[in-house]
């Protein structure tokens, strides 16, 4: 065996191209037990393995420096420079991220796990290269999608102007997350099917040169072609054709879905823990296709994750037209949409809540300015949602609640947010947000509220006195359980109120409550800093109102547990009944 004598990449440069071809495969024997039992990013990975090694049997990390483009494909990378224990050994698992990270190897140059930046990054790394007068390779790796992203066109723009050592590593698999769209990922077929000849070249036409290899999971062919262009004197494309999820039959048949997979059964393919029940993403799903139905000018957009909505290959079918992934263009379908609502469509565009970010111009500029009626839908907004550092969702609301014209509401369960939606769609005067739930379908136990244009109405679900405890979004559960535990524990009947909107306050429900309560209590999913919270201790702050918020750190964490996480912040019931009481006894 080979790869139990790797520690780092110079251990496999003495070892002839059948060795490594072997390498590779125990390599794949190694992800695929590790995925296996932990999940992750599969199909990007095992695409990437000879690849990866071919960099490391041709350069000399970390003298030559490599950025990873979202960086979901490094993992031979990180066996190859001396983690190769976290990848063999179950009790070594949870010892590296699924991503670079600078704190685990000096072979690792950032933390990334966000999409388009590489080329940009190596541009960085070749300028201060040439200021100082060194010269090591630099190489940017780009792929699954990664280069419809305006930040790769912005890099490779720059990138052509440095008359220097700069080598893009493209990685052509011809997919991002799910399918890819947009017209450059044609021209990316033009250069496949000509071999890399065909006249219309875009990176010709940036200014770079350009060297095409068919077979990307060759591993000899892949050092042939790393070793024409080492230490070259200016900037160069490399494109290589690799096969997503290579050596594994289910990711190799079903390319979308096994982009990041579960835990499952290595032999079967099967889900160890396959979805059973209710979630809101089916739910979504069939309720937009619904809607579309009745209505032809209704659109969903999405940035090359339409599992944000459950939008699989057939619903996307069946909704034809009334459905278009934009691939990685946050920014673009943001704009798009606005015109889609400026011209008289009912756009809904959906994605991730860490993606967001890269729009916030477009959301600001584009729709709240211009009042444009866009429907945005936020998945994974949520203490509860994914927890490495590079994807956190717990900063969205604070981000967008603040933009003047932006209703941003928080369901507290699955009636309300089809209600909310419902209204968003057929209203026509406000760009709305709307928080997708986290976790198990709650169902309502009465009514709920069908029209929202009545902005900053709070809903009081139960009235009492003395303490108002206001829980917003996915935090409602645990202010119903604060309230339960007073009522029940302490003979005191707070009341509980369900604010619906993080962008503005209910200043008349606000000030009633100055006449029987001396505490209120806040409770958000969300940074505490610059959120909900504190827009309600803002309100008081001139009165006598004792004001407790709950929610989260501003601070970047990795790998967290939620638990752990919401005990340290004291969002538990038992610290936050203690902390009600103290503030009681103190007036």
């Amino acid at each position: 065996m080979f790869l139990e004598n790797i520690n780092g990449p110079q251990d496999i440069k003495s070892l002839k191209i059948k060795d490594l071809n072997i390498l590779a495969s125990e390599i794949r024997e190694a992800l695929l037990d590790k995925m296996s039992n932990c999940g992750g990013h599969f199909g990007p990975n095992f695409g990437f393995v000879e690849a990866t090694i071919a960099l490391h049997y041709v350069f000399n990390s970390p003298v030559d420096k490599f950025v990873f483009d979202v960086s979901h494909q490094s993992y031979t990378h990180k066996i190859l420079t001396g983690r190769k224990d976290a990848f063999l050994k179950p009790d070594h698992y949870g010892e590296v991220t699924g991503y670079t990270e600078p704190l685990e190897s000096e072979h690792d140059l950032f933390t990334v796990g966000h999409t388009s930046t590489s080329v940009s990054l190596a541009c960085g790394l070749a300028k201060a290269r040439d200021l100082k007068g060194h010269t090591e390779n630099v190489v940017a790796i780009i792929g699954d999608g990664s280069l419809s992203g305006g930040e790769a066109f912005e890099g490779l723009s720059c990138g052509a102007r440095l008359e220097s050592n700069l080598i893009v590593l493209l990685n052509d698999n011809n997919m991002a997350i799910s399918d890819v769209n947009g017209g450059l990922y044609k021209h990316l077929q033009d250069l496949r099917n000509s071999k890399g000849t065909c006249s219309n070249n875009i990176f010709k036409a940036f200014g770079y040169d350009y060297i095409y290899e068919e077979d990307g999971n060759d591993v000899g062919a892949m050092i042939r072609v790393l070793q024409k262009v080492k230490d070259t004197d200016h900037p160069i494309v490399v494109h290589i054709h690799t096969q997503k999820g290579k050596g594994y039959q289910p990711a190799e048949k079903s390319r979308e879905d096994w982009h990041w997979f579960p835990p499952f059964i290595k032999e079967t393919g099967e889900k160890r823990k396959p979805m059973t029940g209710e979630n809101y993403d089916n739910l979504v799903a069939e309720y937009l296709l619904d809607k579309m139905k009745k209505d032809p000018t209704v659109i969903a957009l999405c940035a090359a994750v339409p599992a944000t909505i459950a939008f699989d290959k057939a619903h996307r079918d069946e909704a034809g037209k009334q459905f278009m992934d934009v691939d990685i263009c946050e920014q673009h379908m943001l704009s798009m949409a606005a015109g889609i609502a400026k011209n008289g469509g009912k756009p809904i565009v959906a994605t991730f809540s860490t993606f967001f970010q890269r729009a916030y111009d477009q959301i600001a500029q584009d729709i709240c300015i211009n009042k444009c009626p866009v429907t945005i839908l936020i998945r994974n907004g949520s203490v509860w949602a994914g927890n490495d550092v590079t994807h956190l969702g717990w900063f969205d609301m604070a981000l967008f609640s603040n933009i003047p014209n932006l209703v941003f509401l928080c369901p507290t369960n699955c009636e309300e947010y089809f209600a909310m939606l419902d209204w968003s769609i057929e209203q026509n005067d406000f760009p709305v947000v709307i928080r997708i739930p986290r976790g198990k379908v709650v169902h309502a136990n009465e009514p709920v509220e069908k029209n929202y244009s009545d902005l900053n109405k709070f809903h009081v679900v139960q009235e009492g006195e003395k303490v108002a405890v206001l829980a917003l979004g996915d935090f409602f559960q645990i202010g119903e359980e604060v309230v339960e535990h007073l009522k029940n524990f302490s003979g005191l009947k707070p009341t509980l109120i369900n604010p619906r909107y993080a962008s503005g306050l209910d200043e008349n429900l606000l000030n009633t409550l100055q006449q029987n309560h001396s505490v209120v209590v806040t409770l958000e999913d969300s940074i505490l800093d610059g959120g909900f919270g504190q827009k309600i201790a803002g309100f008081y702050g001139r009165t006598n109102m004792k004001v407790l918020n709950y929610g989260l750190k501003k601070e970047f964490l990795d790998g967290y547990n939620v638990t752990a996480v919401l005990k340290e912040y004291g969002i538990t019931c038992e610290n936050i009944v203690d902390n009600i009481l103290n503030a009681l006894n103190r007036k």
